[in-house]
């Protein structure tokens, strides 16, 4: 089993770009947003780091859409704390860690009192110090490292289900359809290595199945010859990638270009029809891990109509929680009274049965889903649909 290898790392970075800003600004993170004065009846100011450029960055728009008509649908009906509005500040982390610092450094200058952003984990992990020492609750929509959460910190809260939780639905779905060997593909990213590290201990211990390959790839190449001669090498009936869709599309079409007949299989942050865009007719037919998109929910008919009248395109990975991020935020505020620090993280750690995409919100002592919900989609005609619900 491998452990994930960049967290010391990109934490190093959050401490570095953190002292350096607290000694530029005078002690910037000392304090927190106040509800008394001026303040108390101007904008709530939310928060959100999500990769608006770089190749992730149509998941990005999706969760600023998402993120976006919850704001206003809030604020149409009145906003929150007797008529205050809503105001959704967002910026880059590019899934890069020391641009994810000094985003989450600016949202924290321009004293946002909550976070909802957080796409790639290892731009998320680094801004956990920031947000931290200025005592701003973070509501994770999307990230979902176990390293996030393995600190227990207490302003911090995932509302996607876990990479562990994920890696349970692969080895329901291996062992379900009688896969006997498996290869593991990571990009070496905390969120990757997660996944991968999680699924070969489960699958390891449920002894079902064998993992005969478990190896990692650097992102942003072009060429994968490498780990498809690998792969192709080491007999896996199933190919298990649980990086991102860029370099996941281009190592599909360079596993059907060089014969490969097995089946494979992606995480959720390739589970995106950019993966089509990307591999071409290679994508048909790929499974995925990956948590209900909008397409795929059972009553998001009237949603998804909202979101295509206000954007003028349909929703896309992520939007859903990016909504219901910035629903929960709004409701621990409320039920705070104010948007104190403390208080509101209080307030989230109480909240029960909270209605959201994913069902009722329940969360664990780790600030964690109690199920996760992950599902099982498949490739077909270039978008993704329901294969199983692993119910």
């Amino acid at each position: 089993m491998r452990t994930p290898r960049r967290t010391t790392a990109l934490l190093g970075i959050a401490a570095a770009v953190l002292l350096a800003t607290t000694a530029c600004s005078g002690g910037l993170l000392g304090g927190e947003a106040e509800d008394d004065g001026e303040a108390a009846t101007g904008p709530i100011k939310i928060g959100m780091v999500i990769p608006i450029s770089g190749s992730s960055a149509p998941t990005g728009e999706y969760m600023q859409n998402g993120a976006e008509l919850a704001v206003k649908e809030i604020n149409d009906a009145g906003g929150i704390l007797d008529g205050r509005m809503l105001e959704l500040l967002v910026e880059d982390e590019a899934c890069d860690a020391q641009q994810g610092v000094a985003s989450a450094n600016k949202l924290v200058s321009s004293e946002v009192v909550v976070s909802v952003g957080g796409y790639c984990s290892g731009a998320t992990l680094p801004q956990l110090p920031i947000f931290g020492g200025a005592n701003i609750p973070m509501i994770i929509p999307a990230a979902n490292s176990q390293d996030l959460v393995r600190e227990g910190l207490k302003n911090v809260f995932l509302i996607n289900g876990t990479g562990l939780q994920q890696s349970t639905a692969a080895l329901d779905f291996i062992t379900k359809s009688g896969y006997a060997t498996v290869a593991l593909v990571d990009d070496n990213t905390s969120y990757s290595t997660d996944i991968t590290t999680e699924t070969e201990s489960q699958i390891t211990e449920d002894g079902t199945a064998e993992v005969v390959l478990n190896t990692s790839v650097n992102a942003g190449e072009s060429d994968y010859s490498a780990v498809v001669r690998d792969i192709t090498g080491s007999g896996a009936e199933i190919v298990y990638w649980t990086g991102y869709y860029q370099e996941g599309g281009l190592i599909i079409d360079q596993l059907r270009q060089a014969g490969y007949a097995g089946e494979i299989m992606v995480a959720d942050g390739s589970a995106d029809a950019t993966l089509a865009e990307i591999a071409g007719d290679a994508a048909e037919g790929v499974f995925a891990t990956m948590t209900p998109t909008p397409d795929t929910l059972e009553g998001a008919e009237e949603w998804i109509a909202n979101y295509e009248a206000e954007f003028g395109a349909a929703p896309g990975p992520y939007s859903t929680q990016s909504y219901d991020a910035v629903r929960l935020a709004a409701e621990a505020i409320e039920s705070a009274g104010g948007t104190g620090g403390d208080e509101v993280i209080a307030a989230l750690e109480g909240i029960s049965g909270f209605d959201m995409f994913s069902g009722p919100l329940e969360f664990t002592d780790e600030h964690t889903l109690s199920n996760g919900g992950f599902v099982i989609l498949k490739m077909e005609g270039g978008k993704f649909v329901l294969e199983d619900s692993l119910s």
